[in-house]
């Protein structure tokens, strides 16, 4: 019978597994979870079988619960990267390369992603406005200042008016009638939610930065009502600038 020194063993597919991953912190697990999960996949990781380690193997590797593992999985299934087969186990899909965006949460929260993302959402906001200036009918303009008064209204009434903001922009992104704006604006706003309500609550108690802020909004749907494209987007833009100063100010980028 042959034997092997522990320098020439074999590496099981066990050893392979762990090697893969490193182990995280309990903050956002299955989000972190994902994440390498997914990287793995890009780069190959599980190409020779096209399939998953086992769930009581990656709670293992990863250091975590079978239910943390369970989320992630389900969370690679639902954006099409992996499908669960009875019985078999869970094995990447046929198009997994074509896979919805996603950021991952624990990293998007920090405060150095911040500027980061509130560039991005800058960008398209400045063409959402010049689009909707382009675009508005008169009924669209009527709901444009409805969404507005109702920020004034929640403000009056002592509360922060996050939704009111958010549904205001989300007016905006209506009138140019693409889709797209309006689903990558909602995706933005998941992790820049908590810095708005932050900002909203300083300017709630702040008079100078209320009013600034309402004139910022105010100058976005008077060049809306002008059909001016370009003033509409420098007014959107200068209002995301202004909202990334203010969350500095607010201590949180």
């Amino acid at each position: 019978m042959l034997t092997r020194s522990p320098s020439c063993m074999m590496t099981t597919s066990h050893d392979k597994t762990s090697a893969m991953f490193e182990k995280i912190p309990t903050r956002a697990m299955s989000d972190t979870v994902a994440q390498q999960l997914l990287k793995q996949i890009e780069i190959g990781g599980f190409a020779g079988t096209g399939k998953l380690p086992t769930e009581a193997v990656l709670a293992q590797e990863f250091g975590v619960s079978r239910t943390v593992i369970r989320e992630a999985i389900s969370r690679l299934k639902n954006e099409g990267v992996v499908e669960p087969r009875q019985g078999s186990g869970v094995y990447i899909a046929r198009h997994a390369a074509i896979r919805p965006l996603r950021i991952d949460y624990a990293e998007a929260v920090e405060a150095s992603s911040l500027p980061h993302l509130l560039a991005v959402r800058r960008a398209i906001e400045a063409e959402v406005a010049a689009e909707a200036a382009l675009c508005r009918t008169d009924e669209d303009m009527e709901d444009i200042d409805a969404a507005l008064a109702k920020i004034d209204d929640a403000v009056a009434e002592g509360r922060d008016g996050v939704a009111e903001d958010v549904a205001f922009h989300r007016t905006i992104a209506s009138v140019t009638g693409n889709p797209y704006f309006l689903k990558t604006l909602s995706f933005l706003n998941q992790y820049l939610e908590a810095g708005v309500k932050v900002t909203r609550g300083n300017e709630a108690t702040r008079e100078d930065f209320s009013r600034q802020v309402r004139e910022e909004h105010a100058a976005i749907a008077d060049a809306i009502r002008a059909r001016d494209p370009s003033a509409a987007s420098n007014a959107a833009r200068a209002h995301m600038y202004n909202a990334a100063r203010r969350l500095e100010q607010a201590g949180i980028c």
